[in-house]
């Protein structure tokens, strides 16, 4: 079963305020009140007038990510970062091999990234979609790594954290499902 993400992540509030007049804006609860905005085609239309534009290449180092971050992409993210730190995060798994790239604005500006690994051969805190949810302010928790203590493993796709945000689930609710199951 493989893993694909295509998110911004940030505090639920900023999200939430941010995106309250977008028709194609879906937030999926996390944990530690922070909320994922998936992107879908359709939300890149609406944030910039324009289809989305997607790299020719596989993601690397040099152009780590799929989705092409145009700068009318760029410019709703650094303008809602003047209140308080956004990521863009990616991730494609399938069968042990994929990638993952991160990046994060504050203030209005890129402040770290966009970083990219597809071998994931350093310390689980290094990868980039953990290092940029540490700099939004997530803590260390009972969870392996920041990316499984806000709860970014619940769903597999862009569509599982659109049903997600449209049931209006918390990630809590996975977890309380599990402890359901494992009383009976």
């Amino acid at each position: 079963m493989g893993y694909q993400l295509s998110a911004v992540v940030a505090d639920a509030d900023l999200l939430r305020e941010q995106t309250a007049e977008l028709d194609h804006a879906v937030l999926g609860e996390l944990r530690q009140d922070f909320a994922l905005l998936p992107i879908t085609p359709q939300l890149v239309v609406e944030l910039t007038g324009s289809l989305p534009d997607y790299a020719t290449d596989d993601p690397s180092a040099a152009q780590p990510f799929e989705l092409v971050l145009s700068p009318a992409l760029v410019e709703p993210l650094a303008r809602w970062s003047r209140s308080g730190p956004v990521a863009y995060v990616e991730a494609e798994f399938g069968g042990g091999v994929g990638h993952q790239s991160a990046a994060v604005w504050l203030g209005g500006a890129l402040s770290w990234g966009p970083c990219f690994d597809d071998v994931l051969d350093v310390p689980r805190e290094e990868w980039p979609i953990n290092a940029a949810l540490v700099r939004l302010g997530v803590e260390r928790g009972a969870w392996i790594d920041p990316f499984a203590e806000v709860g970014l493993h619940l769903e597999r796709n862009t569509d599982g954290w659109l049903a997600h945000g449209r049931r209006r689930l918390s990630a809590d609710y996975w977890d309380e499902l599990v402890e359901q199951w494992e009383n009976q």
